[in-house]
């Protein structure tokens, strides 16, 4: 591979004739014994502003019971935004070149921009009895754009959840996005009780909005499943941000393939927060792109994304490791919409590199791609490039 001035100019074998042009003019070369290089991966689902969680919120049986526990310690302690340093400072260190932070406060954004890191930050709104949502909606676009800091940090808006954002409140963000062309993420269909929530409106998730305060009388459950209801709101449209998953089915997947929406799971947060795992396989072949993420500190043991590859490789066997690895990298920055610069080894692409030891790894290409999905600790990972 041969870069020039931050850029991929060439790839392939040491003697085609673009890599002896280049050869002949460089001035620095760096030959890797026993390592396979990799475009630098992307995590495209964190929350760094729940950084400072990290061990305090237990594993948990629900989703609804983990999340009480949750705002349990965010009202006892607010925000602590100086665990944001530590965490984007482990993101680099597990060789992330790229992220998609949800944020209720922007806080990330300034951190972010003074790393090495890109970032899609997409900030959250939320209310399920929420009052005059297109001003909502509107306020939160302002201070979105007001946010971004081009070219390394764009910021997008995002719904919470269908059991957490009223309908009018999902239809006035999904319009603020596009008039704006901002990206746009959800989380959906992550647990059994959202499903039981928006079937018959009943469950832990009713009775957490009722306990807070947040429930809205003159809801009426639409009957039926996550996918289905944000379609009828029109909030599926191409390049829209879903993630989890975890109770859709094959035919929920194939309608968010169809749609043009991108898919990110979280598998080991998945596990944490008690609502189950995800059908890593039957994402695959319902066609959706499928990106990955960590999600945050409070529901993962770290931010290396090559701990999700592990789980994925785990839950699903079958699905090739090339399938995994381009999700992590090409997948992610689909995803994040910055594919025409991150995510694969190709001429003209950012040269956000890096190298992982494949020590003790023998044979064929397919058994160094089922090492690096079988996880990678970060002292076995390093930056060749700078993504500059």
């Amino acid at each position: 591979m041969a870069v020039e001035r931050g850029r991929i100019v060439s790839v392939g074998e040491p003697g085609i004739a673009a890599h002896r042009e280049i050869a002949a003019r460089a001035d620095r070369r760096r030959h890797l014994d026993g390592a396979a290089i990799l475009p630098a991966v992307i995590n495209a689902h964190t929350h760094l502003e729940l950084s400072w969680m990290r061990g305090l919120v237990p594993p948990a049986e629900t989703m609804p019971e983990w999340v009480r526990a949750l705002l349990h310690l965010r009202r006892a302690s607010g925000d602590l935004p100086a665990a944001m340093g530590p965490a984007i400072e482990e993101l680099e260190a597990c060789g992330t070149a790229v992220v998609g932070d949800i944020s209720n406060t922007l806080a990330s954004v300034d951190g972010l921009a003074a790393s090495g890191l890109a970032a899609v930050v997409f900030h959250e709104v939320l209310g399920f009895n929420v009052r005059h949502a297109a001003q909502v909606a509107s306020e939160a676009r302002a201070r979105a754009s007001a946010a971004a800091r081009p070219p390394a940090v764009e910021v997008g808006l995002a719904c919470h959840a269908p059991y957490s954002t009223s309908p009018a409140l999902l239809s006035a963000v999904h319009d603020e996005a596009t008039r704006a062309a901002l990206p746009l993420s959800v989380h959906l269909g992550e647990s059994a009780e959202e499903r039981e929530f928006l079937a018959t409106g009943r469950g832990p998730w009713r009775t957490l909005l009722d306990d807070l305060g947040a429930w809205e009388p003159a809801w009426t459950p639409p009957a039926c499943g996550p996918v289905d209801y944000l379609d009828r709101l029109g909030f599926l449209t191409p390049g829209v941000v879903a993630v989890h998953g975890v109770q859709l089915d094959a035919g929920e997947l194939a309608r968010l393939a169809a749609r043009g929406v991108r898919l990110v799971t979280c598998p080991r947060s998945n596990a944490w927060t008690g609502v189950g795992a995800p059908p890593i396989a039957a994402m695959y072949a319902s066609g959706v792109t499928v990106a990955v993420g960590t999600d945050s500190l409070a529901s993962a043991p770290d931010l290396n994304l090559f701990g999700e590859l592990a789980a994925m490789r785990r839950a699903a066997p079958e699905v090739p490791a090339r399938a995994l690895i381009r999700s992590a990298t090409l997948g992610g920055a689909v995803a994040l919409g910055c594919a025409d610069a991150f995510g694969s080894l190709e001429p003209g692409k950012r040269a956000s590199l890096i190298a992982i030891a494949l020590a003790g790894v023998d044979g064929p290409a397919a058994d160094v791609e089922e090492a690096i999905v079988s996880g990678v600790a970060p002292d076995r990972i390093s930056w060749l490039e700078a993504a500059a």
